[in-house]
């Protein structure tokens, strides 16, 4: 009994302590979400995309998440996937958008890099070159077989990251890694708990995304309880938690082939 004391206020302070960082983070950056309105929230570039007309015989992709809009921007976070084929000076762009319960796969919702109704998205996938316009093949492959695009839950799924997810997993070689707070990404029906991890490089276990665990080169060792994650990363050494992501060395995955 004891032992299961020591568990359960462990896990409390460790809650409390990410929930507590996630809230300083936010009075920090003096982004509060009280302040603003999404109507007049910023969405302009961040600037963090590469110029597509200068890189126009490059091909990208690109993987973006900011912290949703409001109070949830706490909790949770938005995802969105950019590309372009060599030969071309624009990106496109793709995310879902929940509309009264529906899914919305959205083409150029926004600009490739904006801000997410005030939020400066974190870049989390960053490929180019070599190999990439027939990983861009693989990537709307993915997005015409997602398999949820009539329906929106912002929790505990599916909803945006659970799209982002699935397209990790139908193309391994994006090495996509979602971030703790990512809620969604683990969502998984009754009937299939078990499968590819969302970064498609590792195996996962979970039910609706409310219980479950994943062992992933790119995710590490991860434990969701309720949609919040704890967990430690191995590739790019950090700790995953709830509230805030992630702490530890940077993560993004980057490669550039000539």
């Amino acid at each position: 009994m004891k032992r299961v004391q020591r568990i359960t206020s462990a896990f409390s302070a460790i809650l409390c302590l990410s929930f507590g960082l996630s809230l300083a983070d936010v009075a920090l950056s003096g982004d509060r979400p009280e302040n603003r309105s999404w109507q007049t929230a910023p969405r302009h570039s961040a600037g963090i995309a590469p110029d597509p007309v200068r890189q126009a015989d490059v091909a990208i992709v690109q993987v973006y998440s900011a912290a949703t809009y409001g109070w949830r921007g706490l909790v949770a976070h938005h995802p969105w996937i950019i590309f372009k084929r060599t030969g071309e000076t624009a990106f496109t762009r793709y995310d879902v958008i929940g509309w009264r319960g529906s899914a919305v796969v959205q083409r150029n919702y926004a600009l490739p890099d904006g801000l997410w109704y005030g939020a400066t998205p974190e870049l989390l996938v960053d490929h180019r070159g070599d190999g990439v316009d027939a990983m861009i093949d693989e990537i709307e492959a993915a997005i015409k077989g997602y398999p949820y695009a009539d329906t929106y839950r912002s929790y505990p799924g599916p909803n945006s990251n659970t799209f982002l997810a699935h397209i990790g997993r139908e193309v391994p070689a994006l090495k996509l890694d979602l971030p703790a707070n990512a809620v969604g990404k683990d969502y998984r029906l009754l009937g299939n708990p078990v499968g590819l991890s969302p970064s498609g490089s590792g195996v996962q276990f979970s039910l609706l995304g409310l219980l479950g665990a994943s062992v992933g080169l790119q995710e590490g060792v991860e434990l969701n309880v309720l949609g919040l994650n704890f967990g430690f990363d191995f590739n790019s050494v950090g700790v995953r938690l709830p509230f805030i992501g992630r702490i530890g060395l940077d993560d993004t995955t980057v490669s550039h082939r000539p």
